[in-house]
């Protein structure tokens, strides 16, 4: 099987094609899923992306969706894994009436404190982490059990994408100087105020910031309007790809690496021709 894996990060697997605007290892290919993928129409079996979708505007993401949709194989299945915009905002309401319930419980306000977080930090922020990394290093944090429960093992250093090899070390650096040279042409040309608007814009173009939210109806809507048919919620250990839980893409020491997460699966139906067309003029149209 031909397997593809969008916007992999440091989760991937040898036996997939995986692809990262920044890679994080040399098994990874640079490419940026914002300009298409670079592959065959109908070239792979099945493609996955897990947290990529959030990360670009609506038009942006039925444009990658569509994508996926070209480079499947008939009855080939398209994996997707965004955050849950109705699973926080149920955990956020609940943490409200528990906040009310217990004025005085400080565990309680910590919560509703975070699942605000949760809604809007990766939207707003400026800088990297935001206001969530601060609460998740502090060992004092006294809900770190709850943040933990939402987020995953992964995000406190214990998955296998927190591992940093010299590759990423050494791209990572020579970013970080490119970065620093930018900066100080810009101090040069437009003072300090000039500077910060740069580095915060480059930082929002950077990939980390959330464009959009997900729920099951409206990414349902979204799959089905780019051609995908027999679209399901799954859950992290479900999936139509053949086993795909060897590959621990979605799932670490058996249990889901993104907590938080809805997972969606869909198929490309055999007759799909006039939808492929309609992809390619529509490349054509944003590349011209």
């Amino acid at each position: 099987m031909k397997l593809l894996n969008v916007g992999c990060g440091g989760t991937h697997h040898p036996e997939w094609t995986n692809v990262d605007l920044v890679a994080a290892d040399p098994a990874v290919t640079e490419v940026d899923i914002r300009r298409g993928l670079p592959f065959a129409d109908a070239s792979f079996d099945a493609v996955y992306h897990s947290h990529v979708l959030e990360h670009l505007p609506p038009d942006a993401g039925k444009r990658l969706l569509a994508d996926c949709y070209r480079v499947l194989k008939p009855t080939g299945v398209l994996r997707v894994a965004v955050p849950d915009l109705e699973g926080i905002a149920r955990a956020y309401i609940a943490t409200v009436d528990d906040a009310i319930g217990a004025p005085d419980c400080d565990r309680a306000k910590a919560n509703h404190d975070w699942m605000t977080l949760e809604l809007i930090d990766q939207m707003v922020r400026s800088r990297s982490g935001g206001a969530m990394a601060p609460l998740m290093r502090d060992p004092n944090t006294i809900n770190l059990d709850f943040i933990r429960s939402r987020l995953g093992n992964e995000v406190f250093g214990n998955g296998r994408s927190g591992r940093k090899t010299v590759f990423s070390r050494l791209k990572r650096f020579g970013m970080r100087l490119r970065k620093h040279a930018a900066s100080a042409a810009v101090t040069l040309i437009d003072g300090q105020l000039g500077r910060r608007a740069y580095l915060e814009g480059r930082f929002r173009q950077a990939g980390e910031i959330h464009c959009w939210m997900y729920d099951r109806v409206s990414l349902e809507q979204t799959l089905n309007s780019v051609g995908f048919h027999q679209i399901q919620v799954v859950e992290s250990d479900q999936s139509r790809i053949p086993e795909f839980e060897r590959y621990s893409l979605d799932r670490l020491n058996h249990r889901p690496r993104k907590p938080d997460s809805l997972f969606m699966e869909s198929t490309k139906p055999i007759q799909s021709g006039a939808v492929d067309q309609a992809t390619r003029e529509e490349r054509c149209n944003v590349a011209a």
